[in-house]
Order: structure tokens, then sequence, then C-alpha cells
């Protein structure tokens, strides 16, 4: 029988370390928004392993919308909500049925190297305002680090992104960062992960007067 999931080989790899990171970051309840969630298999794995957090999927592309419930129908995570459709770069972004409105974080695992500059602004724009008083927004993927590849793997994967369509390619972490601080997000740490990649940490400053009701 055909199935709409899909698989990722590298979840199986990443998953671990990215949990580690996340661990440091996410609150103990509270509710997350997963941008550019693509097979779900990241979905269900953080779902499992902070059931006391709300994990919110997205993505804007439709297979990857029906693998993702694929997979949480199989999983059936009570702290797992059904995906809903988000394309980064449009605003205000939708909430999902019945969701909050706002989180407590935001998580986007690669995604920025695979799509246009503009996604990464919309990113920016969006978890700026998705994101409560001091919440975190995590970004993992390769990046580098004053103009240069962390490594040659890197350089090469570069190249073959910028083959496949111009627009995508691998970004530097000071000009993600300087994007991030004009949306009053401010980078926090930067975390060195396996297989030469980086996971950025930035936090929304607090805004006086602002609200935390989570509009549900």
């Amino acid at each position: 029988m055909e199935t709409a999931k899909r698989y990722a080989l590298a979840t199986a790899r990443n998953r671990e370390p990215i949990g580690d990171v996340l661990r440091a970051v996410l609150p103990a309840e509270g509710a997350i928004l997963e941008i550019g969630a693509g097979s779900g298999e990241h979905a269900i794995a953080f779902a499992a392993a902070f059931p006391g957090v709300i994990w919110q999927p997205t993505d804007a592309d439709p297979e990857c919308l029906a693998s993702i419930a694929a997979w949480r129908a199989e999983a059936d995570r009570p702290n797992l909500r059904p995906p809903f459709y988000l394309d980064v770069r449009h605003h205000p972004w939708p909430a999902g049925a019945g969701g909050p409105s706002t989180y407590d974080a935001v998580v986007s695992i690669n995604m920025i190297h695979i799509a246009p500059w503009e996604a990464c602004q919309g990113l920016m724009a969006g978890a700026a305002t998705a994101l409560r008083n001091d919440g975190a927004l995590m970004l993992y993927g390769p990046f580098m680090i004053g103009g240069r590849h962390t490594a040659p793997s890197n350089a090469l994967f570069d190249d073959s992104l910028r083959a496949m369509d111009a627009r995508f390619g691998v970004r530097d972490v000071d000009a993600v960062a300087a994007e991030a601080e004009s949306q009053g997000l401010t980078l926090e740490r930067r975390v060195t992960m396996p297989a030469n990649n980086l996971s950025l940490i930035f936090r929304r400053r607090s805004q006086a007067g602002g609200s935390d009701t989570d509009g549900s």
C-alpha cells in the first residue's frame, strides 16, 4: 500500500544532537512552532522527547504536509498538532485551527539554505511576531562564519545548492544574525554540531507592554 510518509536519512543522524540543544532551550511546558517540518520525522521525535510541550509542525509543500500527517496518525502523540500550510514569506503567519497564535519557541531545521534569502527575512519577521516575550528561535544547518565555509564539504554543498537554484546557498552567520537583529531577535548562542553544522539560538527581546496571551 502506498503511503504519504517521506523519509529523510539525515533525521536519524541529527535528531539526538538537535534534541540536546532543544533540551537547553525549550521550556518544560509551552507551545513550539516548527517551520519547514519536511517529512515530519523530527516532529514525531521531538513531540515524544518533550511530552510537556505542544509541537506544531508546518510546511509550504503539500506533499510534506501529507507526510507529516501520515507520521502523526501513526505515532498518535497527543501533544503533536495537525500540520498546516505556512510560507514564511507571507505575513501575517496563519495559526492552526484551534491552536495558539504565539509560541514559546520557533524551530527551523535545514530550511534557509534551500530557499531564497527572502525566506530567511520572512522567517525573522514572522518569528518576531509569533514568539512571546523572551521566546527563542532555533536554527540548525550548515553556515559560513566570517564569509568562510567551516569545511570543504560545506563548500561543495553550497556549490550544489547554487547550481540547483541561484537563490539558494549556505548562509553566513553574520548576515543571518543581522537580519534577526533588525527584527528584535538577538543571537544568544552558537553551538557547534556534528557533520559541520551549527545551531543558532536567537532570543526575542522583551517588548514593554507586549502580550503573552496565546489566543487559544
